[in-house]
């Protein structure tokens, strides 16, 4: 069976909703995605419909979201898609879910600082996000010291 590959640009809709599981970490977040146009009669750009999907994460990929994501934040999803077919009252509901393989903050509208994480490193371990959560603060020392030990190499 062939599976249904997407990429995604939009915005995280929600916060990240984690738990931990036998089988490692589970985080889930509604993504918006909204189409742009050019309206010509007020000469400016235009927001058109907004698709909602709801973005599933596991293991690594799951806890890296938990501590990196903010409401709003313009993102790209990578992933499976799958289209679920529920019928509830009488009703024929779909709802798309993206089983996410890559999930990152888009550049094109903004900066992110990475930080690689290290196996084992309690100070790295999945936190809480603060509105703030890309300080170097919130992400321990990320002093001059040790970018000029990196840049000596």
């Amino acid at each position: 069976m062939s599976d249904t590959w997407v990429t995604l640009v939009g915005n995280a809709a929600t916060g990240v909703d984690y738990r931990d599981s036998a089988a490692g970490g589970v985080a889930r977040f509604r993504f918006a995605v909204t189409a742009r146009y050019w309206d010509r009669q007020k000469e400016s750009w235009a927001d058109g419909h907004a698709s909602f999907y709801t973005v599933w994460a596991r293991r690594s990929l799951a806890t890296n979201l938990a501590g990196s994501l903010s409401i709003g934040e313009p993102l790209l999803v990578h992933g499976r898609l799958r289209i679920r077919d529920e019928e509830k009252g009488g009703q024929r509901r779909f709802s798309a879910d993206i089983e996410a393989l890559a999930v990152g903050h888009d550049m094109t509208r903004g900066t992110s600082a990475f930080r690689r994480v290290v196996k084992g490193d309690p100070a790295l371990t999945r936190r809480p996000v603060t509105e703030d959560h890309n300080s170097a603060d919130s992400y321990g020392d990320l002093s001059t010291a040790s970018v000029q030990g990196s840049e000596e190499r």
